[in-house]
């Protein structure tokens, strides 16, 4: 699952150093926002500077790849504005986790994918292009078209733009809730939710001042407030609000409509998984950011250590510095020499 990074606006830079634990340090006191997802057998952290994948391999070592990261809202000011920011930064999200997603898989399935120094193939990234497209296809069909037509099977022709958006939200809430449990219950994503629940850890240590260890996570729990479940659970209370705007679809026209707007609902929940990571101890904001929690309860599992080592390996790797003309490498944890990567293109 992907966890919005609530980064500020300014880009807080690590000075080089030697020492991790200084770098480390460092970071904790620029206030530096990481944030991360699960992936294949591994997780990926992400900061202001960098972006790291770590996986452990069917061998048991753990293969890092780190690289340069600027997100393209540093990159472009103009659109670090409200609601926008966040429609652009899905987009970024989802093309960066779709990469991450493809390397654990290729690290997953052998360890000599490292010495052999190859990506996927074109025909690996057509595959993953074309069920990513076809899931969103198929989840657009579940979540959005399913719960219209059973709204107008449910409440009367005669009823209320709000009372038939609301129905249609809880039905749609409904089904987001079956659907996590449903996966939860497959065997390779309850591992999956293990490393999301290790990732979680993993944060929590760091930004309490904790050793970056599996025993500096004791004691915390796997639910974030700035957890990609939550966001979902946003999309969905925020768009009960902004469909009733628009009124009851009666047409084709009206649901394509609706289906303009969810870039502008992502924004918006962008937005609110922002205030919710800033002001989440804040009283009045507890019940809103409650069900999203309860929701994680699903979608991360307590992972066991040597999922906690993967996790820290890739927060260690984007909170330690690299010279000026980094770009990227690939290595193994522990290691004493890093494997050469390929050469990197331009930073995104």
């Amino acid at each position: 699952m992907n966890d919005t990074d609530t980064q500020t606006d300014r880009t807080p830079e690590i000075r080089q150093t030697a020492d991790p634990q200084v770098a480390i340090d460092q970071a904790r006191e620029l206030d530096l926002a990481v944030g991360g997802q699960a992936l294949i057998e591994g997780v990926m952290m992400r900061s202001p500077q960098y972006l790291a994948m770590a996986v452990r391999t069917p061998e048991g070592r753990i293969v890092v790849r780190k690289k340069i990261f600027k997100s393209i809202v540093r990159r472009l000011p103009f659109l670090n504005i409200p609601v926008l920011r966040g429609g652009v930064f899905l987009i970024e999200t989802m093309g960066v986790g779709i990469d991450a997603l493809m390397f654990s898989a290729d690290q997953a399935m052998s360890d000599d994918r490292v010495e052999q120094k190859e990506g996927s193939s074109w025909k690996d990234k057509l595959m993953m292009w074309g069920t990513i497209a076809f899931s969103f296809v198929l989840s657009m069909g579940i979540f959005f078209y399913v719960p219209i037509l059973l709204t107008d099977l449910i409440v009367p022709a005669t009823a209320g733009s709000m009372s038939w958006n609301l129905v249609d939200g809880v039905i749609r809430v409904l089904f987001f809730v079956l659907y996590l449990w449903g996966i939860s219950l497959m065997p390779d994503m309850r591992r999956v939710f293990q490393y999301h629940g290790s990732e979680h850890l993993g944060i929590h240590a760091f930004e309490n001042g904790r050793p970056l260890t599996p025993e500096g996570t004791r004691g915390f729990t796997t639910l974030h407030p700035r957890c990609g479940t939550s966001f979902l659970f946003f999309v969905m209370l925020i768009s009960i609000f902004v469909f009733t705007l628009l009124g009851r679809p009666e047409n084709i026209g009206d649901r394509l409509q609706r289906l303009a707007f969810v870039p502008v609902i992502g924004g918006l929940a962008y937005e609110a998984i922002k205030l919710s990571g800033k002001y989440g101890k804040a009283w009045f904001l507890q019940p809103v950011i409650f069900p999203g929690l309860m929701l994680q309860k699903i979608t991360t599992k307590r992972p066991d250590d040597s999922q906690l080592e993967v996790s820290m390996a890739s927060l260690k790797a984007v909170l330690t510095p690299e010279a000026d003309d980094f770009k990227e490498k690939i290595y193994y944890e522990m290691s004493d020499a890093p494997v050469a990567a390929e050469p990197a293109g331009d930073p995104a």
